[in-house]
């Protein structure tokens, strides 16, 4: 398995390696930077700023008076794990891909683990693989927090299917101060309730599992806007951290109002036009419910169900909050990670050829990322 992550982590240094000897003069680094450098760009540089400075306590405004980007989007989780390793002299472009790739490590080991509970061992491994040289599997060797949130994530999960309900508690919190998550977990073990209520007759469901469901759920819940609590605390404007996120909409569709499960009509709406497609107006909401429509049948489908219900609840629970309140830009992509899981269902073929081609895919799709989304070409409007 670690030998695994580690070739993996070698071929993706390489792609990165590439990118940044053809990498002009950017924001944040020289022309050719090196690979700590490279590898320190975009919102790493907003988790350097919180890891060193912290939040700002008046929110910056824009020249027409709106809510500007900053820190407040950026949770504490990550930064405050990489403070540690400055409190020892140790750089931030050093700290922060040793802390991204220990986590990405441990992510990928807990991933075997959850999923050889529900297939078999060498397919649950070769799911592991795919994890490691997936598309996106750059963002687990630079400074972005998705690695920490995978490695906690894939914790609770385990803690789930074992029905220790307290343990997780503090691990969904970790979680849900790393990335947002904590009302997509709130989702999931609302389902998993449910399920568990209905199915009672042939699976018990004991009074003190009860409580610690509904604890955890609760729990999960307050995770979930803790956040924004405590940016409306540290800034004294209540909609601080809503106001902050959608300052990163305003290039696709200018200063709006968070309306949840509205994004992503919104998004469709601007992209079908953005490509000059005829009737966007009507053809977006279409798109949007098919989407959602083939979501639904995929979680059906007879190779997800082989992981299990506790793993499908977390994808539908996710896939609920992402649609609930995330806008669909290129940095979507990597907000997609957390569906790690269900690589499961996509490693069942024994193909040869099947698995050979898939890793193959994984490997020219990271090429593909980096050059849309991580390497800085001119005017870049494609953030990862």
């Amino acid at each position: 398995m670690i030998v695994v992550f580690a070739l993996s982590r070698v071929v993706t240094t390489v792609i990165m390696l590439a990118f940044a000897g053809i990498q002009d003069r950017t924001y944040w680094t020289g022309p050719k930077p090196d690979y700590f450098s490279f590898a320190a760009i975009w919102d790493s540089d907003w988790y350097r700023i919180v890891s060193i400075v912290g939040y700002p306590s008046q929110l910056p405004l824009t020249s027409d008076g709106h809510v500007a980007q900053n820190a407040w989007a950026f949770l504490p989780g990550y930064p405050a794990v990489v403070r540690v390793f400055l409190f020892f002299g140790i750089p931030f472009q050093y700290a922060s891909v040793i802390v991204s790739v220990a986590f990405a490590l441990g992510a990928a080991l807990l991933l075997h683990r959850l999923l050889s509970r529900v297939l078999p061992s060498e397919t649950a491994m070769f799911a592991v693989v795919l994890f490691c040289v997936a598309p996106l599997s750059p963002i687990l060797q630079v400074g972005y927090a998705e690695s920490m949130q995978l490695f906690f994530l894939m914790l609770a999960l385990l803690f789930l299917q074992d029905r220790r309900y307290y343990l997780l508690i503090p691990v969904v919190g970790i979680a849900a101060l790393t990335r947002p998550s904590g009302l997509a977990f709130a989702a999931m073990l609302l389902l998993h309730a449910i399920h568990r209520f209905v199915t009672r007759h042939r699976d018990p469901f004991p009074r003190a599992e009860r409580v610690g469901v509904i604890v955890a759920g609760l729990s999960s819940g307050l995770f979930g806007v803790l956040w924004p609590i405590v940016a409306w605390i540290g800034t004294g404007s209540p909609a601080a951290y809503t106001d902050t996120e959608l300052a990163w909409r305003v290039g696709y569709i200018g200063y709006t109002e968070l309306v949840p499960f509205g994004a992503w009509f919104q998004g469709a709406d601007w992209w079908l036009r953005w490509i000059q497609v005829p009737g966007a107006t009507i053809l977006a909401p279409v798109l949007v419910v098919l989407f959602v429509g083939l979501f639904v049948i995929l979680l059906f489908s007879p190779p997800v169900r082989r992981l299990g219900v506790d793993i499908r609840f977390w994808l539908a629970g996710y896939g609920i909050y992402l649609f609930a309140v995330f806008f669909p830009q290129s940095s979507t992509f990597r907000l997609l990670m957390p569906f790690a899981p269900a690589l499961g269902a996509i490693a069942i073929p024994r193909s040869v050829t099947y698995r050979i081609t898939l890793v193959l895919l994984g490997i020219a799709g990271q090429v593909g990322w980096m050059a849309i989304c991580w390497w800085v070409n001119g005017l870049d409007w494609t953030p990862p």
